[in-house]
This record gives C-alpha cells, structure tokens and sequence, in this order.
C-alpha cells in the first residue's frame, strides 16, 4: 500500500482493518484535494475557481436509512421512537463487506476536529473514496496544526464509500443506501450517497450523542457576537434564515449551524459553513455570495453555464437543496476561534407559511422550552412533490435527525442553562404575513434585521408589549423603523376571519405534536402550549 502525507506513524488505516488498498492519501490540503478532484473528473471548476460536484439520486440526506447500533451500551439510552436500530451482528457484516469493497482502491484520509473547545472536542478521522469529499469536510470542519498531526488519535472513525451498495437483507438496513453509526466503538460507515452533508452531520450526532454526558449542549444553531462579546445563539430548521442572519457583518461569526454549551460559552463544532445556496445573490447575502467566488469552495448541484462557467443560483432543476461548503475564515468577520462567552440572547426561528405568526416575539424560559421541544416550521407548496398546501414540519429541538437522545435531555439541559445566566429568549418568524403562503407575503428581511437587532442590543426589552390571545407570548406593539402593522399578524390580513381559521389550524399541529412530550415535562411547559381563544380580542 502506497501512503503519502502527514499522519500519526504509530496509527494508520490497518488499525481500522483496511488491508489491500491501492493508496492512502493522508491530510492532503485543499490546493492538493482541489488538484486530485479535477485530475478525478469528480466534478468541474467555476470560473472563479471554486469546486462544483453533482451528487447523483441523493441531493440531501437519507434521513431513512440512518441505523445506530443497538447494544448494551446504547439501548438504555438512545431515543429509539426516532432512531433506527442496526444489530451488532449485521453492522458487523456490513464493516467486513465495505472493507473488502475498499480493497485495490486509493482513499483519502482527514484527521480533523469536531469542537473549537479544546476541553470538548472529538478527535475524527475520516476515510473516503472522493477527493472532493476530503476537501469538503476539510473546509466543514477543524483542521488541526499541521505539526500536531504526527500525534494524532482518533475517538471517531468514519468511512465514506459512495460506490459501496448494502444488501437490505444481509446488513439489515432498508436500501442500497446506508449510515451506521456504531456509537459504543466510534465509527461511522457510509456508503451508496455521495451527498457530502451525510459526513458533516454523523460528526454532530455523535458529539449530540457523547456531550450531554458532560453537561455540554450540543446544538443545531448559529452563534454570533457583538462588539462588547454579547452572544446571541440562533435555533432554525433548514430554510428558516440561521445561516443568513448570523452572516451579520456589524457581529462576529462564531459559526453558522452546529455549536455546544458548556461551563465556558459557546463553542463552534465546525471550522467552516455548509450555507444553501437556491437563489443566492450579492445583493441579499453578499458575505455567503463573496464565498462562491473564493478558490476550492465546493458547491454541491449548482448548475454551471457552458460555456462561462459561471454559477447558476437560480437553477434549481437538480434540486431546490443547492450547497456551497468553505471555511469559516471565507467570512470577514468570523471568529478565528470558534469561541464565545455564555450567550445574552436566544432566537428561536421559524419560517411560518400559514401567516399566523409575529415577526418577533419574546418568550419566557417555559414557552423557550415549549417551542425547542416542537421545532416548527413549515413547508412551502412546490419544495417538495406532492406539497400543494403549507405544511406544518415539527423537528424536536430544531434537529430531531441528530438527536439519539430522548429530546427532554436537551430540553432539560437548555433550560437549566437560560435559568443559570438569564438568556432573553425570542421567537422570530421568517415567514409569510398577510395571508398564508400563496396569498400573503414573505416577511421583509429588512424588518426582520431590525428587530433582531432591536433585541440584540437590549432596547427590545424596553418596548410596549402586547400578550398574543393565540400564543400566550408577548410581542412588541411599537418599534422604531418597524412598520407597526406588520407586528399585528391578524391586522395584515383582508379577511381576519381567514387567519383566525388558520390559527385554529396550526394550534392543534402544536398541541397534537406535543402530546409525546407532556410526560416528560412539568407544569409550566405544558401551559404554554397555544391556545384557542378569540383573536378578535
């Protein structure tokens, strides 16, 4: 077997149990991953020297055929409503034939960290078949010095294989396509998907999975900081604005999807961003727009002109799910630690296409709880087939994919984290007003900016506020440079009987989805679940 690069002498790929292979290609950097993946025709090169790649079926993740192992140590403690279990004797079928798949092939291998925090970070080490792949998690996430790698020890093990097929019958999985994820022995095995997404996200379920243990938070959210270090933490389902409202340029970037907790603040996972890109414009999102220009950002589906080379953001005929992956210093303003204090704010997202919900809305530490626990938002007509209406989408703490754990651990654990440093908590939706999608309108960005920023600074909390009849959470009535208008949702729509039916609507979506949860809640949780009362009041 032929090695080339940096790695630790004394930890190489046969202590995993690859044997036979062509090439092992060890923490090549990006100019050599970018050289390797065109020299691979693994994809084509923008005329602003950025990577793109087509990932085939998969053009987001295959949230069904994600298995964990199902053993001691897990059983008692994995979520099992929400994850799918694999047995040890069909996981074990399953490393055996992706081995022998391995054999006579070249991989790439990526010693990384997931976690900016020293004290909590997970040592991976990644084994895949696509040069483009390696460069992908290279920029998604730590890289670490390059004289600490002769030291290096994995704790993660994941290995990529997107030629390799599962047989259903004989590994116990439910396609050609699968994810195991062997928790008790640190590794991850991927193959029949060449959706980069699937590495980036097995890191964060492990570290979901490992920290609480800690008394860490793991969490689906970006984090930025002001000038004077005030933290704030953004919570949102895909499409709800995460990404683009922490690319704030007046606050510094901690990370834009997936951080943790703990006694210190806010720590990143990720050493880069993996942002959509479906109708990206330098006008809109300048910084995320700045990155698609930058040398070996890797775009995922992003259809290219023939002939200029140049990226089509509003193509969306592969899938609506379009990507751009760079590191987080492709972002001016981006920490170069990954590091920040215990936060002062906690935005809550939502992209509500029913138009029932306020542009902003401060919540107390029971109703936070409540709506982490429902993780709502919506889908709109046309995003995927068969959607003709607003869908109502519910993911438990705004990633239920993620989470092995039953949700009421990271329930319980932000909740005693808000109490323990009194976090200001807000709900801000990103979705229609006026009417429900369709007939009303996208909430404008710039009133949302401004709102942000009004409870980012403190002055928020200083306004005239009302109670929603509907909600039961206060929302502000008057805002300097806000259309006072937009903050009433009923009084946007013509026909204010319409929202009322609407409202109606989506309060039973929220009580019938938390039903699962009431047990394990106390009290003041369960009463701040929406209720029905009249909106005309």
């Amino acid at each position: 077997m032929k090695e080339i690069g940096v790695r630790n002498p004394a930890h190489g790929a046969e202590e995993f149990g690859f044997s036979g292979l062509e090439e092992v290609r060890w923490n090549l950097t990006e100019p050599l991953l970018f050289e390797a993946a065109v020299a691979a025709g693994e994809g084509e090169v923008t005329a602003s020297g950025a990577f793109t790649a087509i990932t085939g079926q998969h053009t987001g993740r295959s949230a069904q055929d994600k298995f964990v192992v199902r053993d001691e140590a897990t059983d008692p403690v994995i979520w099992w409503d929400n994850n799918k279990a694999m047995s040890p004797e069909h996981y074990e079928r399953l490393r055996a034939d992706m081995l022998a798949h391995a054999k006579g092939k070249r991989l790439y291998a990526q010693d990384l960290f997931g976690g900016a925090d020293a004290n909590n970070r997970l040592h991976v080490r990644l084994f895949v078949e696509y040069a483009w792949h390696a460069l992908f998690i290279r920029h998604l996430l730590i890289r670490p010095d390059r004289h600490d790698l002769g030291q290096f020890l994995p704790e993660l093990t994941i290995v990529d294989l997107p030629s390799f097929r599962a047989d259903p019958e004989r590994h116990g999985c439910r396609t050609e396509t699968v994810i195991a994820c062997d928790l008790s022995r640190g590794e991850v095995l991927i193959g029949g998907t060449s959706y980069a997404g699937e590495m980036k996200k097995s890191v964060f379920t492990v570290l979901n999975y490992l920290l609480p243990a800690k008394g860490v938070m793991p969490m689906h959210c970006s984090a930025n900081a002001g000038k004077a270090g005030d933290t704030a933490v953004f919570f949102g389902l895909s499409g709800t604005g995460k990404t683009t409202l922490s690319a704030d340029p007046s606050r510094t970037l901690i990370g834009d999807d997936e951080h943790g907790w703990g006694a210190d603040g806010i720590f990143n996972f990720e050493g880069g961003c993996y942002a959509k890109t479906i109708r990206l414009s330098a006008e809109a999102e300048p910084q995320i727009y700045s990155t698609t220009q930058r040398f070996a950002t890797v775009l995922e589906n992003v259809v290219l002109d023939e002939t200029t080379r140049e990226p089509d953001f509003d193509d969306g005929s592969l899938t609506e799910n379009t990507r751009c992956a760079y590191p987080l210093h492709y972002i001016d303003n981006a920490s170069p630690t990954g590091l920040a204090g215990h936060p002062g704010n906690i935005v809550m997202l939502t992209c509500d296409a029913f138009g029932v919900m306020p542009p902003i809305a401060r919540l107390t530490a029971s109703q936070a709880m409540y709506h982490f626990l429902s993780g709502y938002t919506a889908k709109v007509a046309g995003t995927e087939k068969g959607v003709t209406e607003p869908e109502a989408t519910f993911s438990t703490c705004f990633g239920a994919p993620f989470m092995p754990r039953h949700p009421s651990v990271y329930g319980n654990l932000l909740r005693d984290l808000i109490a323990r440093h009194g976090v200001s908590c807000w709900l801000v939706n990103t979705g229609w007003t006026g009417g429900k999608y369709g007939e009303g309108r996208r909430m404008p960005i710039a009133a949302t900016r401004s709102l942000l920023a009004a409870a980012l600074d403190g002055s928020l909390n200083a306004a005239p506020m009302r109670v929603d009849p509907v909600f039961g959470f206060e929302v502000p009535t008057a805002v300097p440079g806000v259309d006072s208008r937009i903050l009433d949702p009923r009084s946007t729509w013509t026909d204010p009987a319409a929202y009322d039916l609407q409202a109606e609507r989506l309060v039973g979506m929220f009580q019938s989805n938390f039903a699962k949860f009431e047990t394990h809640v106390d009290p003041e949780v369960r009463a701040a679940a929406p209720e029905l009362r009249d909106a005309a009041e």
